[in-house]
């Protein structure tokens, strides 16, 4: 505590280069600004950050499951999508031939209970005869979600379940998006599949076309009932169903936590349509999927319950489950009646926590994972607390949860930034959506929440409208503004997370998202670009740093020590945004840190910035904005530097053993995390 080592400081000065006006965002040293940044490293200023402040939070919306991180290709693959009755929509299946040669529709003979409806394909056409079926047979094509990605030397399981009357021969084909060129074929040939069987087939792609489909034919005359047709690629994360280059997008941010599965999906425009666990565990031929009415579009739910838990696993990262308290956005279930939905989710908690012997931790061992889910929390509702039996409903839940699972902390919906809550709660949820000016100014939104009360969870952040473009740089670095102030308030602030984190760029429900995708390409956004710049945070130590003065209050700064796993080095990092159109001379200054202290040849800064503050990545130009990391030349007392304007800039200084930060209460130096 009292020891000379601990009360050094580091003065950054942002010191005044010349009056000459700015001209355009590239680099140079004219500025007209200057300020000055004192960061004090001593024990008694520091706080160790909390582990868990920056994670993401995926919902099922602009197709980020369906169609996106779950690498099912077949779109509609039970043919549930057009509603139980029958006959009925097949969208976005199509058929191939003419009503001369076939005829098909929808009835309600499957063998599956909860999804009953199947495709019957009577096929008036044969291979001889007054009727010949055309070359190529005839019969059903799927394109997929806007195409499927087939890829050259890669194998793809096919699987489809199938009944006839009489003996058939299929032919199981990847093409081409207009079925010309075959990239992949198999026949599945039966002399009896009187009942439903299932048939699998692995096809191994000889070219690629990243707008393939999958097409069904045959040249045979008779009756054929498809049903639960899927594709899946076998390259998926560990086998888990994952698409790797989007998993590898989140597992780059390393997130201490993943929010899920909504958001407005998890409440429904109308409670018939909310999204319920139960409904998508176990074998994905059986889950009966369901229309999502808030963004307007079906998922068969191969991305359910026990898929989210094993997701957080695989990024390891804490799952928080937000589940329906009994209200959708237009019916509410009254308290005296909301009991079975309480139940549901103390089910769904046993089912994530439960002993492998307990009636729901038996069905996720069953499904092959054991050992328990590290689910610690839970969120009770999303953006109900204006409605008129949340309170109600919350704390049913609240208390029966509370009584069997101790443990788990419970996040509200209703905000307690200024206020205390009048109810019970571990954390409550904020949301904000606003232009960048609003979302710059609220880096000092958390300076006076109540310390005495649950911590905050900001769960969905972003710069929208006009501001944000598809994805710009100006959101972004409103956004690393407000996170900054997120990360100085982490006594009271516990997690942060953007939304929404996914957007199939075919499908476009809510704009700007982090990652951009289709069927075979992914770009981040510089709103993602910018959340990198926060991954050592978790666990690391914040240090003490006050701007005077703040020119025009268009900068803002954070000072922390972290420590890689990488090189196991500790660096001190100083996140810097220059949220004004003028380029700053920055001169730092390290005082008071023993010779040697730094080292010169592993000290970077690293900026994001670009020509213009509306600038944006896209699939043209993937990496038009992303951070840039240079090598300091010179490290030492004094270094000059110049932070471009428009731009979010770190510095990582690494630093000698003996300048570590111990923490009081502490019994190890900072907590490690992987470098960028």
């Amino acid at each position: 505590m009292g020891s000379s080592r601990a009360q050094h400081s580091i003065v950054i000065c942002l010191l005044l280069a010349s009056w000459i006006p700015y001209q355009g965002f590239a680099f140079g040293t004219d500025t007209n600004q200057a300020a000055f940044l004192f960061v004090n490293v001593s024990e008694a200023s520091a706080r160790k950050i909390p582990d868990t402040v920056f994670g993401i939070f995926f919902e099922e919306i602009n197709h980020a499951g369906a169609g996106g991180l779950w690498a099912e290709l077949v779109s509609n693959r039970g043919f549930e999508a057009g509603g139980p009755n029958t006959p009925s929509n097949i969208d976005p299946w199509s058929i191939l031939g003419d009503e001369s040669s076939l005829i098909v529709s929808t009835d309600r003979s499957s063998c599956f209970d909860r999804n009953k409806v199947a495709l019957k394909m009577e096929v008036l056409c044969d291979s001889g005869g007054a009727n010949k079926c055309p070359v190529g047979g005839v019969g059903i094509y799927n394109p997929g979600f806007w195409g499927m990605n087939i890829e050259q030397a890669k194998t793809y399981k096919v699987v489809l379940f199938v009944r006839s009357l009489g003996p058939i021969n299929v032919s199981v084909s990847l093409t081409g998006s207009n079925g010309f060129q075959t990239l992949a074929t198999a026949n599945i040939v039966a002399a009896d599949v009187s009942n439903w069987t299932k048939m699998e087939v692995l096809l191994e792609a000889r070219s690629t076309d990243h707008r393939s489909r999958l097409q069904l034919t045959t040249t045979t005359k008779g009756v054929i009932w498809f049903d639960q047709v899927s594709v899946m690629p076998l390259d998926t994360y560990k086998g888990h169903g994952f698409r790797n280059d989007l998993f590898s997008m989140l597992q780059d941010l390393r997130p201490a936590f993943i929010r899920f599965p909504g958001g407005c999906f998890v409440e429904g425009e109308w409670l018939r349509n909310a999204f319920r666990w139960k409904e998508t565990i176990g074998p994905w031929e059986e889950r009966p999927g369901h229309f999502g009415d808030v963004w307007d579009y079906w998922t068969d739910d191969g991305m359910g319950h026990f898929e989210f838990l094993q997701l957080a696993e695989d990024l390891g990262a804490l799952p928080v489950w937000v589940f329906n308290n009994g209200i959708s956005h237009n019916d509410e279930v009254d308290t005296s009646s909301v009991f079975p939905f309480v139940q549901e989710i103390l089910d769904g908690l046993e089912f994530a926590k439960g002993d492998a012997k307990s009636k729901w931790g038996s069905v996720r061992a069953a499904l092959g994972h054991p050992e328990p889910f590290d689910l610690r929390y839970v969120a009770i509702g999303n953006e109900d607390c204006g409605k008129k039996n949340y309170r109600g409903n919350y704390l049913k839940f609240y208390s029966a949860i509370n009584q069997s699972y101790p443990d788990i902390k419970m996040i509200s919906n209703c905000d307690g930034t200024s206020k205390l809550l009048d109810h019970p709660a571990h954390l409550f949820d904020y949301h904000v959506y606003e232009n960048a000016n609003v979302i710059f100014s609220q880096s000092h939104k958390f300076d006076h929440t109540p310390r005495d009360g649950p911590k905050v969870f900001v769960s969905e952040y972003a710069v929208t409208g006009n501001d944000s473009g598809t994805g710009s740089l100006l959101a972004a670095l409103a956004e690393a503004a407000f996170l900054i102030g997120v990360e100085k308030n982490s006594d009271v602030v516990e997690m942060a997370s953007y939304a929404p984190l996914f957007v199939n760029t075919n499908d476009r429900r809510w704009n700007p998202d982090a990652i951009v995708f289709d069927s075979s390409q992914v770009y981040g956004t510089p709103s993602y670009w910018m959340q990198h710049f926060f991954k050592e945070s978790n666990g690391a130590t914040l240090l003490n740093s006050t701007l005077q003065p703040n020119p025009s209050n268009s900068l803002i700064a954070s000072a922390i020590q972290w420590k890689s796993t990488v090189d196991n080095k500790t660096y001190l990092r100083v996140k810097v945004v220059n949220f004004g159109s003028t380029a700053v001379a920055l001169k730092i200054s390290v005082s008071g840190l023993g010779q040697n202290s730094t080292e010169s040849l592993v000290s970077t800064k690293t900026e994001l910035t670009s020509g213009n503050v509306m600038d944006e990545n896209s699939f043209v130009n993937p990496k038009k904005v992303v951070p840039f990391k240079t090598l300091l030349d010179t490290v030492g007392e004094v270094m000059d530097v110049v932070l471009s304007p428009h731009s979010l800039t770190s510095f990582d200084l690494s630093m000698k053993s003996d300048n570590n930060i111990l923490i009081a209460g502490s019994d190890s130096v900072l907590r490690s995390s992987s470098s960028s």
